[in-house]
């Protein structure tokens, strides 16, 4: 077998422009340091650079080899080109399964951290590997639930850091991904764990490159294919939580190193597995130097993980053209019209259920001794007039949402579609972030920005997906994405210290807690019109789902017609999570939950929908007042945690 010298020159070549590029700004970096003066000063001086900045640049070449060989290990095991820790969810696992360790369990970490990020690592992969072995690891099944377990866990973890941020204040900054460093401890850590993997995979190499010949073809030459599977994803993860445990999540360095390996002329998987590593270790180390001296002063505060995911987010946008999909979702039976009495009871029975819990959340608490208990007395009136506009907010929020998430299914097909899923709520969280760190708004201003983000990913989404007819794997792919890729902008907002930074992560924990009448007011009114507006389209969301040909047929234009819809989702989507967060999932259960009730029409689907939705809303501001009184757990939370293993159960229905 010979190795041309395109095989080895590409990628060298791509590995020394990291090096050197990284070279000149550590060099740039450091210079001012060395012609310091003489004195104390000059002391001090080389004491951070071998302490602090030497340490930190030897962390960013070692994880950037390990994310890399734990990519390039995904990649060729699953079969799957985007295939990596970001994308799988394990690098996510790892930091929530630490943050919940510091909160709840510390005496873990001081016995084990890395058994701690293992854990996580572990059950993140068994949950993702779980889905796609009954879909045959089908590509998209994979990356699909990886990312959608990644912004769960992630969301979860940054909430979690909030809620608690008299004791972590500096816990957010290290989960995005921080290389800082102030002894030499964490480099030398890694160095004999990476090592110990790497002579693992050394005696796996064989096997692993035999599995491109298929699994039959490789059993038949005495390669057990399980067993290597194994060894081979049990070494990823490994690697993957020892970076982790030791500085955060570094988003997408083992996509970009093994995609740059293969466009460099890498071909086999020993070559593609050895320069992913060393093209990871110089692209981080290159990326780390960058913003060391870009950043000047802010250098130590700004998560170089989330710098990185800034762009690869756009990378795997990129790629998703080349993602062969072998699992197609199933559209066709979706939509078809049920029973006139069936669809009638379904109806009745969200209705009943809205009205109950609306009762259960306005005249159910805790009473002073703990007890849950109905609302009487003198104080009742006062207390209704705080609790009502929370409930009414919740409701118009979770209705809108609902209804959204509605419209976004029949017009991509897709009935794991959602405003959740597709990232439009993270444009919103994008748009008031920039408000917010912008011009400070109001209610109304916040409004503006959460819309005008949320449209500009629907934008992107509806661009990005023309080419391949609005294929339902690919808009969902091209959505979680951009959500990679806002949630990485708002990390780095996040970490500069200013104290926006808390209201911002404030209000992506979707607490009802400082909504007022007006508010409330605002909110239902806001939401009565759009919702009146989505039922008026009623007759487009019959036609769209049948198909292209149809609709023309009948005189609809389609291209006004979905930048319409798709318009009208934005809004509500950004109306609504201004009151219940980014991270809810109503806009994916409350139409599911809708179909199974008999609507599949678009006006009593839509009205289930609405029922359902402002339902569950108010059902998760309810036991986030009661779980743990006298303190109140987000309602954006609570759903966010019912939400997303939904969303799991979902996948593994339809396999």
């Amino acid at each position: 077998m010979t190795i041309s010298r395109r095989d080895v020159l590409g990628p060298a070549l791509v590995v020394a422009v990291f090096v050197i590029l990284g070279s000149c700004a550590s060099l740039l970096l450091v210079t001012p340091s060395l012609r310091a003066p003489s004195g104390a000063s000059y002391d001090a001086t080389w004491l951070v650079l071998y302490y602090s900045t030497m340490p930190r640049l030897a962390t960013a070449i070692l994880a950037g080899a390990a994310l890399a060989l734990a990519g390039a290990l995904f990649q060729q095991v699953l079969r799957n080109p985007l295939a990596d820790p970001t994308t799988l969810g394990v690098s996510a696992g790892a930091n929530l399964a630490l943050v919940v360790a510091t909160l709840f369990i510390p005496g873990l970490l001081g016995a084990n951290r890395d058994l701690v990020a293992l854990t996580g690592s572990a059950a993140a992969a068994a949950i993702v590997l779980g889905l796609g072995a009954r879909r045959g690891f089908s590509p998209y099944s994979l990356v699909m639930s990886g990312l959608v377990l990644s912004l769960w866990c992630g969301g979860l973890a940054a909430i979690l850091t909030y809620l608690n941020q008299r004791y972590l204040a500096s816990l957010f900054i290290w989960g995005s991904g921080s290389l800082s460093q102030q002894s030499w401890v964490i480099p030398k850590s890694l160095l004999w764990k990476i090592t110990a993997v790497a002579v693992v995979c050394s005696l796996i190499l064989r096997p692993l490159s035999l599995l491109d010949l298929g699994d039959n073809s490789s059993a038949s030459l005495g390669v057990k294919v399980g067993r290597l599977r194994v060894i081979a994803i049990a070494c990823a993860v490994a690697l993957s939580a020892f970076v982790t445990s030791a500085v955060g999540v570094i988003s997408f360095i083992g996509l970009v190193a093994p995609t740059l390996a293969r466009l460099s002329g890498a071909r086999r998987p020993r070559q593609l597995i050895f320069w992913s590593s060393l093209i990871g270790a110089s692209l981080l180390f290159c990326a780390d130097a960058v913003l060391q001296l870009v950043a000047g002063g802010l250098g130590d505060f700004l998560p170089t993980g989330a710098v990185t995911a800034i762009f690869g987010s756009p990378l795997l946008l990129a790629l998703l053209p080349r993602l062969r999909i072998r699992h197609r979702i199933q559209q066709s039976a979706v939509w078809n019209r049920p029973r006139q009495s069936r669809a009638s009871i379904g109806l009745v029975y969200a209705t009943v259920g809205l009205l109950l819990v609306i009762g259960l959340s306005m005249f159910v608490g805790r009473s002073v001794d703990g007890r849950l208990a109905i609302l009487s007395g003198e104080m009742a009136p006062d207390i209704l007039a705080i609790r009502a506009p929370k409930v009414f907010a919740a409701l118009a929020s979770g209705a809108m949402l609902a209804v959204a998430g509605s419209i976004l299914q029949r017009l991509t097909g897709n009935e794991m579609s959602s405003p959740e899923v597709l990232g439009i709520s993270a444009g919103s969280t994008f748009g008031v972030a920039v408000g917010l760190f912008a011009v400070a708004p109001g209610l109304f201003g916040q409004f503006v920005f959460a819309v005008s983000g949320a449209i500009a990913v629907l934008a992107v989404i509806f661009f990005s997906s023309r080419r391949s007819g609005f294929s339902p794997e690919r808009v969902l792919l091209a959505g979680i994405a951009l959500s990679a890729m806002v949630d990485a902008v708002v990390g780095v907002l996040s970490s500069t210290g200013d104290p926006r930074a808390a209201l911002l992560m404030r209000w992506m924990s979707g607490s009802t807690y400082l909504v007022d009448g007006l508010t409330a007011l605002t909110e239902i009114g806001v939401g009565a019109v759009l919702v009146a507006l989505a039922f008026a389209a009623r007759h487009w969301l019959d036609i769209l789902p049948l198909g292209p040909s149809p609709a023309s047929a009948v005189g609809l234009s389609l291209t006004k017609t979905r930048l319409s819809l798709f318009g009208l989702a934005g809004l509500m989507t950004g109306a609504a999570t201004l009151t219940v967060g980014p991270l809810s999932f109503v806009g994916l259960m409350g139409p599911h939950l809708a179909r199974e009730a008999g609507l599949t029409r678009a006006l009593p689907q839509m009205i289930g929908s609405a029922a359902i939705g402002g339902a569950l809303m108010v059902l998760a501001d309810f036991l986030g007042r009661t779980i743990a009184a006298p303190y109140q757990i987000p309602a954006g939370l609570v759903s966010a945690m019912i939400g997303a293993p939904f969303l799991m159960f979902m996948m593994r229905k339809r396999a």
